[in-house]
């Protein structure tokens, strides 16, 4: 489904002027939008050398978002710094940003860069008043929302073996190795700014959590037989390299079992989502992930 021509509109007026003089790149008034990315409630929209985004509108997008904005700010070498605060256009929250070159998927992956851009992430000191992380509820409300069939079947045995607190059934405990996170990271969540190095975009987990949960969609897809081992093993060398405090147990899995868990699930759930609203069935790597819920449902109990 095409997104809406007047939200594309308003986000583009936004971005030809997204802020006061001296914090905005060089835009061109006439440049023509382009949606960059369109889907699950999220809009992006590039103008020029500004990009313009629409935030899912159940997601927390109030005093926690400003808070996750002034962390990014404060770590430009890190995090792509936002222009400027969040606003609302169509009645929808938008954040505004410097437009930077994604990852290409044809060219050499970016994974060892990416190990040391969260190894250094991770060893940030956090601002005070940096809000906690909350991406695990995400798993949760994708699960509730999958109706019925076999798949969804096995991705529900799958999830009832995550933690209380994951399945939305228990306060989340207090973790003593809470450091600065991304929340959210893959490839996808980095960008090459123009003449300079790799930064992390898309800050709406960043915040206090366990390390390992940046590890956790990799080294799910990993498990399931979908990411390459070579690929793996250069993300986690260079992250262990590079310091990074999720790899200083020496069973690395130790830390990582119940978020690569969590993320097999909730990748499997998106995938079955995705499938049914495109009236497609599931490819090899989404099949994969459902017989990888198959594999965790019959290793145990619930945690």
């Amino acid at each position: 489904m095409a997104p809406a021509p007047d939200l594309v509109s308003a986000l583009a007026d936004l971005g030809r002027s997204p802020g006061p003089a001296g914090a905005t790149p060089a835009n061109a008034p006439a440049a023509e939008p382009e949606v960059l990315y369109d889907r699950h409630d999220v809009l992006v929209v590039r103008v020029g050398d500004v990009v313009v985004k629409a935030h899912q509108p159940d997601r927390d997008t109030g005093p926690s978002l400003d808070r996750r904005l002034e962390v990014a700010a404060g770590l430009p070498g890190l995090l792509l710094p936002p222009l400027g605060p969040r606003r609302v256009v169509a009645g929808r929250v938008v954040t505004v940003w410097p437009y930077g070159e994604p990852v290409d998927p044809a060219g050499p992956l970016p994974w060892a860069q990416g190990g040391r851009l969260l190894a250094r992430l991770h060893q940030s000191p956090a601002p005070e008043g940096t809000p906690s992380w909350g991406r695990p509820a995400r798993v949760a409300r994708l699960v509730s929302r999958l109706g019925e069939g076999p798949e969804v079947a096995e991705i529900r045995h799958a999830f009832a073996t995550l933690p209380s607190w994951i399945r939305g059934e228990a306060p989340e405990p207090e973790h003593p190795g809470r450091r600065l996170i991304h929340g959210d990271w893959h490839l996808g969540q980095m960008i090459r700014e123009a003449g300079g190095g790799w930064r992390l975009i898309d800050v709406e987990d960043l915040g206090l959590g366990e390390p390992a949960w940046d590890l956790a969609r990799p080294a799910a897809l990993f498990s399931a037989g979908v990411l390459p081992r070579a690929d793996w093993e250069e993300l986690l060398g260079a992250y262990r390299e590079a310091g990074g405090p999720a790899a200083a147990r020496h069973d690395i899995w130790e830390a990582l079992e119940v978020p690569a868990r969590t993320l097999v699930i909730q990748i499997a759930a998106t995938c079955v989502k995705s499938a049914r609203e495109g009236d497609r069935p599931l490819d090899g790597p989404e099949l994969a992930l459902v017989d990888a819920c198959s594999r965790i449902s019959r290793a145990g109990l619930p945690a």
